[in-house]
């Protein structure tokens, strides 16, 4: 190999490297709301996010205290104009740009604004500010423009679940009708900027105001059983999952599919009125603690597994001049004498490090590193069925489990059989990708579908992994895995050809 062939061959695998820093699991973030009379200052707040190691944070405004308390920590940032001042913005241009001039641009970049919210679920305002939302984003964005930002600084909305007329099951899920005048121009803006679609998610609010129809391990991440979707057969083992769902059909259903959902608000009060039970501390802990490791392992959703969902905490300190029920003054993670209300590891490695190890079960996992094969919910009806025959003749899968009055015969539907055929054709072949083709019909994925009775088959054993206990490596970590591999092959390919 001549000395200008070594100088490539480094520097493309160097190029190659940079690759890794592409690779990234689902952001946790903490909201910092101040709607309160006792808090500490900002600087002791931000110090107080820096000891945790929160790296995302949204405020309720442009405040140039905070963003000046903010600079130089690089913690990115979502800042925010209320709904009180969306009908100037909304008017006139310079509005919009003057306010980036007096309030962003002199901390920026040193604070690290990434995102702006412009208005906050203006559906549930009092005053319907909801027509003025869009035309103050347009003028918001132009001045990011101008000022050449509008590439690094995302620009959306917060909505709650309240702009949906359905959402259960998932697939059922529709915006309401009432609210396209505003919701359609928003979700063309936001697919043509790459924005993401914002929403507040409470799980605890569908537990509270619905105990005989929502269980509170459902809430919780906690499940031991699991909700299916009939008319998709998707199985669903928390609110969450369920929730930002139902928001995914509903985006395809208005040919969105493309724009990604962003949580920017959900947690669990830690005190409640005397109704509201389940707003206990342990309760709170139990939530956020799942939530964040469902979150960093990128276990996505059931319609669209693997998928990043950035997330919110909602908050960092309990504020005591919120209005309402006992509850709203006590979401907050630290007492405004920055003590903790509970003990919450951000990293999401508390118990056993990346493992989701909720519901208490057990894995019994070989050597496929927590992973099944289930039938693709893109499949053709046609594809399905020759993998099932397939798989349980010429492939030699025992399929005595979904005949009739055997654990996993219910759902009877094609793809709920398939999936049990593939997983344990995949299984029983060394769980490898070329395993989990079926013509295009199979897909790997790291959530146990065990259900009930009906236990699916893992790697290495003849047994079956206990239902609902899952080991989910994070996606960041399967990239980083196979940017290695193809970096590994990229720079042998190279070499190999330097020779010639």
């Amino acid at each position: 190999m001549g000395s200008g062939g070594f100088v490539q061959l480094v520097f493309i695998c160097f190029q190659l490297f940079l690759f890794l820093g592409t690779c990234r699991g689902g952001k946790i973030g903490i909201c910092y709301g101040r709607n309160a009379d006792d808090l500490p200052p900002p600087e002791k707040a931000v110090q107080l996010i820096q000891l945790h190691n929160i790296k995302y944070v949204r405020i309720y405004d442009s405040n140039i205290q905070l963003l000046k308390a903010f600079a130089n920590t690089n913690i990115e940032l979502i800042i925010a104009i209320p709904n009180s001042d969306l009908l100037p913005f909304s008017q006139f241009q310079t509005n919009a740009d003057t306010w980036l001039k007096n309030t962003l641009l002199p901390y920026y970049p040193a604070t690290k604004v990434t995102h702006i919210t412009v208005g906050a679920e203006v559906t549930e305002a009092p005053n319907n500010v909801s027509s003025l939302v869009v035309p103050a984003m347009q003028n918001i964005f132009t001045a990011l423009k101008k000022a050449a930002l509008h590439r690094k600084i995302k620009v959306s909305s917060t909505h709650s679940l309240g702009v949906m007329s359905r959402s259960f099951p998932p697939s059922a899920g529709a915006f309401d009708s009432k609210h396209a005048f505003f919701l359609k121009p928003m979700l063309e803006f936001l697919a043509e900027h790459n924005s993401p679609f914002m929403v507040n998610l409470y799980p605890y609010y569908a537990y509270r105001d619905s105990t005989t129809n929502v269980s509170l391990d459902y809430a919780l991440f906690e499940s031991s059983s699991e909700v299916i979707d009939p008319n998709t057969g998707l199985l669903y083992t928390n609110m969450f999952d369920a929730q930002i769902d139902a928001i995914n059909f509903a985006l395809t259903a208005l040919n969105f599919r493309t724009v990604e959902i962003m949580v920017t608000e959900t947690g669990w009060p830690t005190k409640g009125s005397p109704k509201e039970t389940a707003a206990t501390p342990d309760n709170a802990q139990t939530y956020n603690t799942n939530l964040i490791r469902h979150v960093i392992n990128n276990t996505g959703t059931p319609a669209k597994p693997g998928e990043e969902i950035d997330t919110y905490i909602f908050s960092l300190f309990n504020e005591n001049r919120k209005p309402g029920l006992e509850s709203e003054r006590n979401w907050g993670l630290f007492f405004p004498d920055q003590t903790s209300v509970y003990n919450l590891d951000f990293t999401g490695r508390s118990g056993g490090g990346a493992v989701d190890t909720t519901a208490g079960g057990n894995f019994t996992g070989g050597l496929n590193n927590g992973t099944w094969c289930v039938a693709s919910n893109n499949a053709s009806e046609s594809d399905l069925r020759n993998g099932l025959d397939w798989a349980c003749g010429p492939g030699n899968v025992d399929c005595s489990a979904i005949q009739p009055s055997q654990p996993c015969f219910e759902p009877d539907s094609l793809a709920s059989h398939a999936s049990y055929a593939f997983n344990s054709y995949y299984q029983q072949n060394g769980a490898t990708d070329i395993a989990c083709t079926f013509g295009g019909a199979g897909f790997r994925t790291n959530k146990n579908p065990s259900y009930d009775n009906c236990m699916y088959m893992v790697f290495g054993t003849n047994k079956t992994a206990a239902a609902n206990a899952t080991i989910s490596p994070s996606k960041s970590s399967s990239c980083v895995k196979a940017i290695s591999i193809w970096i590994v092959v990229g720079c042998l390919l190279i070499g190999s050809s330097a020779f010639l």
